[in-house]
């Protein structure tokens, strides 16, 4: 198995340079400048600043006031900046492969910067093609379950994925569940 190519971002050289310490000299990881598999990022650098990739997100920060701007910059992983070298290493690999990584001290700040999200309310009508959606349902099958024409269920689904602030149908499953409109 491939290395997970790592960046390391942070506008402070030592945090820098300390974080790629912790995870040089690794199997499973390879620190980069340029196409990563996954980005580290050290909160003390503005969200702002965040490189423009399609790559999961590791956020590293010093405490729980930095989960909502974590959660809102779209880190799918949260650890303090005291987490040691082994556990910052095997947050970075699970990332790469799909999974999500939350010290577990944070998870109640991370539900709610979660459920703090503003969403817009779906309307009935909404709500029960995402309970479709939820189902696996195309379209075409969502249409023929609620006897409406295929383009009415598509529109319900993209007004949906407005409302979710989602770019997929899967996304919006995943904000859907997180926020408690669907169980899964």
């Amino acid at each position: 198995m491939a290395a997970v190519r790592v960046l390391v971002v942070s506008d402070d050289p030592l945090a820098r340079s300390g974080l790629a310490s912790l995870l040089a000299d690794r199997e499973t990881v390879t620190v980069v400048e340029t196409d990563p598999d996954v980005v580290v990022w050290d909160t003390s650098e503005p969200a702002g600043d965040l490189p423009r990739v399609k790559v999961p997100v590791l956020a590293v920060i010093a405490d729980e006031s930095q989960v909502p701007e974590a959660r809102a910059a779209g880190a799918r992983g949260v650890l303090f900046r005291t987490t040691g070298g082994d556990r910052l290493a095997a947050a970075v690999v699970a990332l790469a492969h799909g999974l999500t990584v939350v010290d577990p001290a944070l998870a109640p700040a991370l539900v709610s910067a979660d459920r703090a999200a503003p969403v817009e309310d779906l309307t009935p009508r909404e709500m029960e093609v995402l309970q479709l959606l939820a189902q696996g349902l195309t379209n075409k099958r969502i249409a023929l379950r609620l006897r409406i024409s295929e383009h009415t269920a598509k529109f319900h689904v993209n007004a949906i994925l407005a409302k979710l602030g989602a770019d997929s149908r899967t996304e919006a499953i995943v904000v859907a569940a997180r926020l408690g409109l669907v169980i899964l």
